[in-house]
């Protein structure tokens, strides 16, 4: 098996799209086309997990944070980063890295967390725009059910839990081939009329490709007509964060000592509690200050996230109570996650969990 085989399933999972504009989600360092000999997942990709990796037999390193954001002038070893990997690229060690992509699908690290608490009931706390397209086409009408069936099968017409969704309305197209032109119907040098159907079916942006050669493939016209246009719908599937909701309100100091349990904390910073109890739950991965305010219009009870400053703790106006459990503790279990989807799809290949505790902050 080829290392891209791997990453692949990975993409499909968590397209690249849907990572953030400051994000470096992809292939770091390495081939794609080398055989694997082995994965190993960890949160960060440092050093230690690189020297980890040798001694496993591993050639590729998955991780959530990548190692390397902005673009490198130098690779003389001057900092961990520049060390990391050279070491990766004097062992042929491919780093791969799977981040906010993985944060904003709803089956990735946020939903982690929320079942990590047991929550149900569970829905993106800031949906995004801008992640779908509006594909409208022509088909001859004794054409259309085949090929919206390519189309749908290569990833358009998917609304929430709806799928194969269409809208069409039949009208008349006409045409003059020309010479050169083999036309599927008419004759060339002679207008031609034909009963069509406007088709209109939405589709994820990251999709695009694959859906237009599906589209061209099964039409039976030479030329095919069609039109693209991104939507400024919101599109519920992907965002940052996630809502969701406790079984039964639980008092909010043993909400706070379950929070300890699940994550295995020693301790959480928090505001003040103006709330005896709690149900409805908003969260963010690693660092979600961004979201406060998101989260107070929500409604929910709490908010957990990490890395809250000082004067951000203020934000909370006995609103909503801020729970900074820290930032990889909030993300820990995500190589869990990661190790579940590979092993699930790819059951024939050898996943290790890094044994390298990476978190850089530790508490006396």
């Amino acid at each position: 098996m080829k290392i891209s085989q791997v990453i692949d399933t990975l993409n499909q999972w968590a397209p690249p799209a849907y990572q953030e504009s400051y994000d470096n989600s992809r292939l770091i360092v390495g081939d794609p086309n080398t055989e694997l000999t082995g994965v190993l997942i960890s949160l960060d990709c440092i050093e230690t997990v690189v020297e980890e990796a040798i001694r496993k037999g591993c050639n590729l390193i998955v991780s959530h944070h990548p190692i390397v954001f902005k673009g490198l002038k130098s690779f003389t070893g001057k900092d961990y980063v520049e060390r990391t990997v050279i070491k990766a690229i004097k062992h042929d060690i491919a780093l791969f890295s799977i981040h906010t992509n993985l944060d904003n699908i709803p089956s990735g690290v946020n939903r982690k967390i929320a079942d990590t608490i047991g929550l149900t009931d569970c829905k993106i706390l800031a949906p995004k725009n801008q992640t779908l397209i509006k594909l409208t086409t022509y088909i001859p009408s004794d054409d259309t059910d085949a090929v919206l069936e390519a189309v749908h099968a290569a990833g358009a017409g998917q609304i929430g839990n709806y799928e194969h969704c269409s809208f069409s309305v039949e009208g008349t197209g006409s045409y003059r081939a020309t010479e050169g032109a083999t036309p599927h119907l008419g004759t060339v040098g002679e207008k031609h009329q034909e009963k069509e159907n406007r088709v209109e079916v939405i589709l994820p942006s990251h999709r695009q490709n694959k859906v237009i050669q599906a589209l061209k493939k099964a039409h039976p016209y030479e030329e095919v007509a069609y039109d693209l246009i991104t939507l400024e719908n919101t599109n519920h599937e992907v965002g940052a964060g996630m809502i969701g909701y406790l079984v039964k309100p639980m008092p909010t100091l043993d909400f706070l000592q379950h929070l300890k349990d699940q994550f295995n904390l020693s301790v959480i910073k928090h505001t003040t509690i103006h709330t005896d109890t709690i149900q409805k739950v908003a969260l963010c991965g690693g660092a979600g200050s961004f979201l406060l305010n998101t989260a107070k219009a929500s409604g929910s009870d709490i908010f957990i996230t990490g890395d809250f400053k000082y004067h951000e703790f203020f934000d909370a106006e006995n609103s909503i109570i801020i729970a900074d459990i820290g930032h990889y503790e909030s993300e820990v279990f995500t190589k869990e996650l990661i190790y579940d989807h590979l092993t699930e799809k790819i059951p024939n290949i050898a996943v290790n969990f890094s044994e390298e505790n990476t978190n850089p902050v530790n508490y006396f």
